[in-house]
């Protein structure tokens, strides 16, 4: 795909551009800057544009990991933002479990905006979570709920003033695989229940991130980030920036159509360390938007 090969030069640095660097941290090290002396008077560099939209974490992530330890890891990599999966907070818990736990997730300095994803298949947990998501003070339910319980998830939506984010799951999901067939299913809904972009699942199933989120714009309400090695079912995640994804375009994408949710890192690899390469996801996107126009 044309993407692809834009994405490799934007992200490949050119002799050029190493040199330049290279030269700046020589500087640095002898305590200038490069051209300091002809440049004395010269202007500090202008801050990036706060963005409309927060980074944050989905806590399978951190699936090897207690909640306190999974909480403290998401403010080390600099998130404020978690969606909290059933490894964390359990759909059984107790309603004082979870005030307990939504309590933890305060006091470690984090907003619990979210839960999931979360399977709905029956009336009885479609109640039970909604139950949950307002207990824990939650705004958004990430979910996949069967064709057959949106009228019902629709009422509660309304009921709870609750956004449904229902995620595509790809190739081996045959309800909702792409932005589209979740799009198709909601289209006529009341327009808090909507799509929860997988980027990666996305393309592995060949369609495109950056164009679709354009597409699907007026139902997007949560975003689950990633980087993955092929555009295809057998691509698997890895660290933001090492793989085939357009990442650039796609946050720059999220910036034009003023998507005002949170962009929620979701790093499948190395579940028994996962934070080396969680760290290298988020560093990299934030480096993106601080260089995006």
């Amino acid at each position: 795909m044309t993407h692809h090969a834009h994405s490799d030069r934007l992200l490949t640095p050119t002799r050029r551009q190493w040199l330049g660097w290279a030269a700046a941290a020589s500087c640095a090290a002898a305590g200038a800057l490069p051209g300091e002396a002809a440049e004395q008077s010269s202007p500090p560099p202008k801050k990036a544009a706060p963005r409309p939209f927060h980074l944050g974490l989905a806590s399978y992530t951190l699936r090897e990991f207690p909640l306190e330890q999974a909480l403290a890891m998401t403010r080390r990599v600099g998130l404020e933002y978690i969606c909290l999966k059933s490894f964390h907070l359990p759909l059984e818990a107790s309603r004082d479990q979870i005030a307990k736990a939504a309590a933890q997730v305060r006091e470690a300095g984090l907003v619990l905006y979210a839960g999931g994803v979360i399977s709905m298949k029956d009336e009885a947990q479609v109640n039970q979570t909604f139950d949950y998501a307002q207990a824990a003070g939650m705004k958004v339910i990430v979910a996949s709920p069967v064709p057959e319980v949106l009228p019902l998830v629709e009422r509660k939506v309304q009921e709870c003033d609750l956004r449904v984010a229902i995620h595509n799951h790809g190739p081996g999901d045959k309800t909702y695989p792409t932005p589209e067939s979740v799009y198709r299913r909601v289209e006529g809904l009341d327009r808090r229940v909507g799509l929860c972009m997988d980027i990666g699942h996305t393309a592995r199933i060949g369609a495109d991130p950056v164009a679709d989120v354009r597409r699907f714009a007026d139902r997007l309400l949560d975003v689950h980030f990633k980087d993955v090695s092929a555009a295809t079912p057998q691509g698997v995640c890895v660290e933001a920036g090492r793989g085939v994804l357009d990442l650039p375009g796609f946050l720059a994408a999220l910036i034009e159509i003023g998507y005002s949710g949170v962009v929620a890192f979701e790093f499948e690899k190395d579940e028994k360390d996962p934070l080396p390469g969680l760290a290298e996801s988020v560093g990299y996107a934030r480096g993106v938007l601080a260089a995006l126009p």
